[in-house]
Formats: C-alpha cells, structure tokens, sequence
C-alpha cells in the first residue's frame, strides 16, 4: 500500500507560480509511474502531467510550456512546477501513482487526498 500526501496549494494571482509536491510511502518509489490530475467544480478529472520511472513525460495540451513534472527518488517525492498560472487552472490537484506502469496507461493505483489550487484573476 502506498500513501501520498500531496502540499503546495494555495491562492495565486494569474501570472504567479506555484510548486506542488507530493511524498510518497514505501520503498519502490522508484519503480512507480507518477503523476497530477485535477479536477475542477463541475468538470471531470483530467491528467495533467505524468512521468514515467524512466523518465518519460507527458502534459495535457492547457499545460505544456507553462508547467513541468519532476520527481526526487531520494526522498520519495513529485513535484509540479506551475508556472503564468490562469484562473482556468484552478481546481483540486491530485497526486497519482501506478506500480510498474505510467498513470496514463490505466487508471492508477493509489490517489492523494487532493490539493486546492486557486488562481485569481
């Protein structure tokens, strides 16, 4: 069983950054496929960014140039990098794993609580 706690939420004007991280339990944090979704009011839940234990990433188009995923085995963590954040990005973002696979391949094995980001305009 894999926790993930997900911190880094808050209140940014559009144009600000935010950095999201998110720390994993266990000892195979390397051999898991990470990844951010978000979900805003009255939407459904979208990818939007994945990355692969080889290092392989992939963006929701809304994202590409504006934000990137990174992670840190070393202390079991992933980070989102958020950048000339819109208010169209607000939402609950929500930290993703998957065992041995990438988290767009399926839907993932074990979810975080979620973190509020909210751009004002």
């Amino acid at each position: 069983q894999v926790q993930l706690v997900e911190s880094g939420g808050g209140l940014v004007q559009a144009g600000g950054s935010l950095r999201l991280s998110c720390a994993a339990s266990g000892r195979t944090f390397s051999s898991y496929g990470m990844g951010w979704f978000r979900q805003a009011p009255g939407k459904e839940r979208e990818l939007v960014a994945g990355l692969t234990s080889g290092g392989s990433t992939k963006y929701a188009d809304s994202v590409k140039g504006r934000f990137t995923i990174s992670r840190d085995n070393a202390k079991n963590t992933v980070y989102l990098q958020m950048n000339s954040l819109k208010p169209e990005d607000t939402a609950v973002y929500y930290c993703a794993a998957s065992r041995f696979r990438s988290v767009v391949a399926g839907p993932p094995d074990y979810w975080g609580q979620g973190t509020q980001v909210t751009v004002s305009s």
